[in-house]
């Protein structure tokens, strides 16, 4: 289903939900281990794993019973050459991180060449510590011969003091397609000046630049094409008709012994065809406008320039791993359909966030959300199964970041010892230093004590409002305790808030929200997008 974000594993997702052949363009660009040494990448891990302990947060996979489990359906499934592969690289590589990921990935990319299209192509950005594994796994999988680029794209600035090596400043993508037929629409690049300035000399009185480019055909033998012209017999690279309406269109310039050329013009020139080496996208810095503060966050630039040349308007555009959101984005900005996969409810509340900011969008009414709790009964359910991911699903409703560095950061503890579990910055005077509400998730069993507890958070770290989110209803003696807490006063709203508010996650699903100094929300906003022409802004159901 084409506009529908996905929460949940991306393996389930695409075996249960999408259906073969239905997609045009995939961009993935999964957890890959760009912050580990190559030594921890291939240190054998022995003893029982922890998986529980490994969270969608943890930026590599660890070799457990799940890779196990996925291993053994590689090498015993149907695709003999996907399982010969996999094999011989356990073999060589050991049961480690590494082979787990390239495990992981493989299960995944054999559901997404089924996806594609047959006109469809697949980008797969990751870095070089696994790019060489990665080429081995995707040319079994979609053949040796429909590989098509493997894109260098310089991700940092220039680094410094590298320790005996050369610094680390690009990133991967490998290009493949699922026939040779794919979709392709060529790139161009601006002319640099220094080309034009050796080759574009020239200029109109009106200002057009152009360049001489000479009439001769570099093919000798046509005979057609060999005529007198201005008292020179050649073989020209014209016919003597088009040729003369070239002359009397005032085209051509003739050198002294009478041979032509004629003008090309540089505003007839698209640019310099895109190359497989990126330099031109600069990574998001901390200053940008466009940085929402995901440390992983892509350009947007770098997936307009792959879903441009890649697909076109109408069609869809497929994201497993999707992170902040910004395929997506480009994907709704060009005019495609697309498909958002991602295992945290807090990407998904990225996505939904940025859609709405960009486009004005929202979930239900212009694109669908699957595999989110959408009453009590289930949100108690995702409270039993996984009492992270309920907080951090919480902690969107109310469009709060949870505590612990960036959005997106790799943890997979439960906030902190400070008691508390998000928080929402915002500037409410002249000084523009930002105040907090600060924010505790309880999915079990609560009472006035938290109440105090949470109280006694506040005042400890000067925050100006203290929020509870519970599943379970507040007592009375709780909703006493906090109205005993007094007000929060606004400078520039000139309105009072209560101090300390305790709201129930059925509240929140019936749009309940935060009393506090508005506008507020979970990240950074991203900028407003105009309308583009043939952009897609809403399905049917």
């Amino acid at each position: 289903m084409a506009n529908t974000l996905y929460y949940g594993d991306n393996l389930k997702v695409l075996r249960e939900h999408i259906a073969s052949e239905s997609v045009d363009l995939i961009y993935l660009d999964p957890p890959f281990n760009s912050n580990r040494s190559y030594n921890v990448l291939f240190k054998e891990e022995s003893g029982k794993s922890a998986e529980s302990q490994i969270t969608a947060f943890d930026d590599t996979w660890h070799w457990g019973p799940s890779a196990e489990e996925t291993y053994d359906e590689l090498v015993t499934g149907q695709n003999l050459q996907v399982g010969s592969m996999i094999a011989a690289l356990r073999q060589f590589i050991g049961t480690n991180q590494m082979m787990a990921y390239l495990v992981m990935m493989a299960a995944r990319l054999v559901e997404l060449h089924r996806v594609l299209k047959p006109t469809g192509s697949l980008y797969l950005h990751c870095d070089p510590t696994a790019s060489h594994y990665l080429k081995l796994v995707l040319d079994t999988i979609f053949g040796v011969e429909n590989f098509v680029n493997e894109v260098i794209w310089l991700r940092s600035l220039p680094h410094g003091n590298m320790n005996k090596k050369y610094g680390a400043s690009h990133d991967v993508l490998l290009f493949y397609a699922k026939r040779p037929e794919y979709t392709w629409n060529q790139s161009f690049l601006p002319h640099k000046e220094e080309y034009l300035e050796k080759f574009y000399r020239f200029y109109e009185p009106d200002g057009r630049r152009y360049r001489l480019i000479s009439c001769i055909n570099p093919n000798p033998d046509r005979p057609n094409l060999t005529y007198e012209w201005n008292g020179v017999t050649k073989v020209w690279k014209f016919t003597r008709e088009r040729m003369k309406k070239m002359h009397d269109e005032g085209l051509l310039v003739y050198s002294k012994n009478g041979i032509p050329s004629y003008k090309g013009y540089l505003v007839n020139m698209k640019g310099s065809p895109t190359q497989d080496n990126w330099i031109d996208i600069p990574p998001l810095m901390g200053s940008s406008a466009e940085r929402l503060g995901y440390p992983t966050q892509k350009p947007l630039p770098l997936l307009e320039r792959i879903i441009q040349a890649s697909s076109n308007p109408g069609d869809i555009v497929l994201d497993p791993f999707s992170g902040c959101g910004t395929a997506i984005s480009a994907a709704q900005k060009l005019g495609r359909q697309w498909i958002g996969i991602d295992i945290t409810h807090l990407a998904i509340a990225m996505h939904k966030s940025r859609l709405k900011d960009m486009f004005n969008l929202e979930p239900g009414k212009d694109y669908r959300v699957i595999g989110e709790p959408e009453d009590l009964e289930s949100a108690r359910q995702l409270a039993h199964d996984d009492r992270y991911q309920f907080q951090w699903w919480a902690l969107s409703l109310a469009e709060a970041r949870p505590l612990g560095g960036q959005v997106g950061e790799k943890t997979g503890k439960k906030g902190s010892d400070r008691g508390i579990d998000g928080i929402i910055p915002f500037i409410d005077d002249s000084s523009g230093k930002p105040k907090q509400v600060m924010i505790q998730v309880k999915s079990g069993h609560v009472n006035s004590g938290i109440i105090r507890d949470l109280r006694g958070v506040v005042e400890r770290e000067n925050a100006a409002i203290g929020v509870l989110i519970t599943l379970e209803p507040a007592s009375s003696e709780m909703c006493k305790e906090a109205v005993s807490a007094g007000f929060y006063v606004s400078e520039l709203w000139q309105r009072k808030y209560p101090k300390l508010q305790i709201l129930s996650i059925e509240e929140l699903l019936g749009d309940k929200q935060i009393q506090m100094p508005a506008p507020y929300g979970t990240f950074k906003k991203a900028q407003r997008v105009k309308k583009q022409e043939g952009q897609q802004t809403g399905f049917e159901f």
